[in-house]
C-alpha cells in the first residue's frame, strides 16, 4: 500500500535521509526507533511534504509522486492520503477542540460544516473527550490536547497515519492515556508509521520495528526479534542506552 524508493533529503551538505527504501502493507503498524538526529522525524515529514525531499518516489494507495517533479496537485493528493500527529500537538489556539477537528474536514476535504461537526463530535466521543468539545487548547491538559490531535487525524480517514514522537512533549502522567488511544486506533487495523522512544509500547503495538541511524534503515524486523536479538552493533548500543 505504501512504497518509498530512494528517498533523499539534505540539509546543507548533510544527508538526513540517504536513499530510504520502505514498504508498508495495508493495516501494518511500523515503529521507527533510533538516536536523535538520525532522520526519523524527517522521514515522516517528507512523506507528506512538510519537508520537501530532493529525490525519490512516494506511493500511498493510488497516489504516486516523483518528489523531484511533484506538482502542487500531487502534493495535495499525497497530503489527503496521510494524517500527521505532531509531538507538540499543533492545535489552533483560537479554535475549540471540535473546531480543530473540523478544520481539515472543511478546508481540505470540502465537507459541509454540519457534516464536519457531526464527524468531529463522533471522534471526540471515541477519544473520551466528548465533554471537551467546546474547550480551547489552553483549557486542556497536554494529554487531552494530544488526544484532540490524534482525533483530528482519525477524522480525516487517511490511508496512512504518521505519529512523530506523540508522547515526547507530555508530562509522564499523561503518556498512558495517549498510548491507550493509539492502541485503540491500531486495533482498527489503521496503517500507522510511528516514531517513538517508548520501547515497551513498540513491543506491544508494532508489527515491525525499524532502526534508523545516519539517515539509513540499518535493521528491521518483528519487535521480538529486533529488540531481543539485534544483529547490528549500532542497534545493540542504542538499546543498551534506552533500556
Amino acid at each position: 500500500m505504501i512504497s518509498v524508493r530512494g528517498l533523499t533529503k539534505r540539509f546543507g551538505s548533510t544527508a538526513v535521509l540517504d536513499g530510504i527504501d520502505l514498504d508498508i502493507a495495508e493495516g501494518e503498524r511500523v515503529v521507527v526507533i533510533g538516536p536523535s538526529g538520525t532522520g526519523k522525524s524527517t522521514l515522516l515529514r517528507c512523506l507528506n511534504f512538510l519537508d520537501r525531499p530532493e529525490a525519490g518516489t512516494i506511493e500511498v494507495g493510488e497516489t504516486s509522486v516523483d518528489v523531484a517533479r511533484a506538482t502542487k496537485r500531487e502534493i495535495l493528493s499525497l497530503r489527503r492520503a496521510t494524517a500527521f500527529v505532531f509531538q507538540n500537538y499543533a492545535l489552533f489556539a483560537n479554535k475549540t477542540a471540535k473546531e480543530n477537528i473540523m478544520e481539515a474536514l472543511v478546508t481540505v476535504q470540502g465537507r459541509p460544516r454540519d457534516e464536519a461537526e457531526r464527524r468531529a463530535l463522533e471522534v471526540l466521543a471515541e477519544t473520551g473527550l466528548a465533554e471537551k468539545a467546546d474547550s480551547y487548547p489552553a483549557a486542556l491538559s497536554g494529554g487531552q490536547q494530544q488526544r484532540v490531535g490524534i482525533g483530528r487525524a482519525m477524522a480525516i480517514g487517511a490511508e496512512l497515519m504518521l505519529f512523530d514522537e506523540p508522547t515526547s512533549a507530555l508530562d509522564p502522567e499523561w503518556v498512558g492515556e495517549v498510548l491507550d488511544l493509539m492502541r485503540r486506533v491500531a486495533e482498527q487495523r489503521q496503517t500507522m508509521l510511528i516514531v517513538t522512544h517508548e520501547m515497551q509500547f513498540a513491543r506491544e503495538i508494532a508489527d515491525r520495528v525499524i532502526f534508523m541511524e545516519g539517515g539509513r534503515i540499518v535493521e528491521q524486523g518483528p519487535p521480538g526479534q529486533l529488540l531481543e536479538a539485534p544483529r547490528d552493533e549500532r542497534l545493540r548500543r542504542f538499546l543498551r542506552r534506552v533500556t
